[in-house]
């Protein structure tokens, strides 16, 4: 039962840190306020009208006893000494009766008030607190007629209640203001700080990052900034490494080519030249692996236009499109073009027709590639975007090839904050879904 509650109060409440930082600021504020104006109510605005109204019924009960006792003269002088004192206007009128037309508001404070004063004291009554802006009517039934008697609201309510509503609202609003402004500035590193890791994950240049904000976030920044420069430290050594060994390579293979040249045993010859093909065609393909994080600049292009280009440069018809408007997407343009050309060069090694399917979705772009070849199993769908692996059942394999087609397409759909997934094409083969983050 808690668990549930636990967890039906965490979907209420904001996901992101300004507004649930905002809360913690507003909640007390707001809590605050009620309670006071609570207690105003209760202790000081209600029990002060009350104390105003009781005083005024029972002004108007002389009023009424006044009338029952004395006699005209008499109550000549008194209404005339309520209307210039006490600001009553004070009538008797004759053959009258009291409204039917129900004018009391029963959530009103202050008819409320009026009204449990008068019903202990007084047996008929009727009065209207909305017919005038300042004063109220109220009417007594008196013998054969109506007795009307007109005073003003401030008698029986404090005038203080809207100076203590602007009291309370105003600082709230000023202090939640100003917790707005502060939050603001407390996030926006936090956010500089996301954008600049989410950049650098997918493998684009930033610039250097500049830790802000308060002292637990700059050490954040100032510990991201020396993890980046440690990393790149990394991928420079790494290149300047796999630069050297192709150059120590190709210099030994370009002897041994000179060499079998020479040989007279033409067989022998064309064998031994076939293996240094292969050793430089798989020398090649593992420094394209290792370069899938190159410095490429990101830009805006458009991708449909992009596959179209690489479809025609094959000049072959069993590869069918299916896409026709332009979809533009931000990334780097000649990974994204290496990416399909091995996807293509693989769906056409094993199969005879191709079909490329893009669709621009709300959050992402999918592009499907699929074949119509032998396919591969589900179980090894987790497998085949692992460097050097080979599948040996489901297709045939191939001397040239080192296993790093799908892992270079892997790498690069990653590092755009992408997916890569395997399904059953509709053609028979292998389906490879593309699904890149607009």
């Amino acid at each position: 039962m808690f668990y549930g509650l636990n967890k039906f109060v965490k979907n209420l409440l904001p996901k992101r840190l300004f507004y649930r930082g905002l809360l913690i600021v507003a909640i007390p504020i707001v809590v605050l306020q009620i309670t006071i104006t609570l207690v105003f109510f209760d202790s000081l605005w209600i029990k002060t009208n009350k104390g105003m109204t009781k005083a005024l019924v029972s002004e108007i009960v002389t009023i009424i006893d006044i009338y029952n006792n004395e006699s005209e003269y008499n109550k000549k002088i008194v209404t005339d000494l309520y209307n210039k004192n006490f600001s009553f206007s004070v009538r008797f009128l004759e053959n009258e009766k009291l409204p039917h037309i129900k004018v009391e508001r029963w959530f009103s404070p202050m008819d409320r008030t009026l009204r449990r004063e008068l019903k202990p004291k007084i047996n008929q009554y009727w009065f209207n607190t909305i017919s005038y802006e300042e004063v109220v009517d109220l009417r007594i039934k008196f013998r054969d007629g109506v007795l009307q008697i007109f005073f003003p609201k401030e008698r029986i309510q404090a005038s203080s209640i809207r100076i203590f509503a602007l009291w309370i609202t105003l600082p709230a609003i000023l202090m939640i203001a100003i917790a707005i402004i502060f939050l603001k500035n407390q996030t926006r590193p936090i956010i500089k700080l996301a954008e600049a890791s989410e950049r650098f994950g997918r493998g684009e240049d930033i610039e250097e990052f500049r830790p802000s904000g308060a002292l637990e976030i700059r050490k954040a920044g100032l510990e991201f900034e020396k993890m980046r420069n440690r990393i790149l430290r990394h991928l420079n050594q790494r290149s300047e490494m796999l630069s050297g060994i192709s150059h120590d390579l190709r210099t030994p293979l370009t002897r041994i080519k000179l060499q079998l040249a020479m040989i007279k045993d033409n067989n022998l010859s064309k064998k031994l030249s076939e293996d240094v093909d292969e050793m430089q065609k798989m020398l090649n393909e593992y420094l394209q692996f290792t370069r899938t994080g190159a410095k490429d600049k990101t830009e805006n292009f458009d991708l449909s236009e992009l596959v179209k280009n690489i479809v025609s440069k094959y000049e072959n018809p069993n590869i069918f499109i299916d896409f026709k408007k332009r979809i533009d997407f931000n990334g780097r343009k000649n990974l994204i073009q290496r990416c399909i050309n091995n996807l293509i060069d693989n769906s056409m090694k094993y199969g005879e027709k191709t079909k490329i399917t893009i669709v621009k979705k709300i959050s992402n772009i999918d592009i499907s590639i699929e074949d119509d070849g032998p396919g591969i199993p589900r179980s090894e769908y987790e497998n085949v975007i692992k460097p050097f692996y080979k599948i040996d059942k489901s297709r045939s394999e191939t001397k040239s090839s080192v296993g790093l087609g799908l892992s270079i397409a892997s790498d690069i759909i990653k590092s755009h904050g992408g997916d890569i997934n395997f399904s059953k094409s509709n053609l028979g083969g292998l389906r490879v879904i593309i699904s890149l983050p607009v």
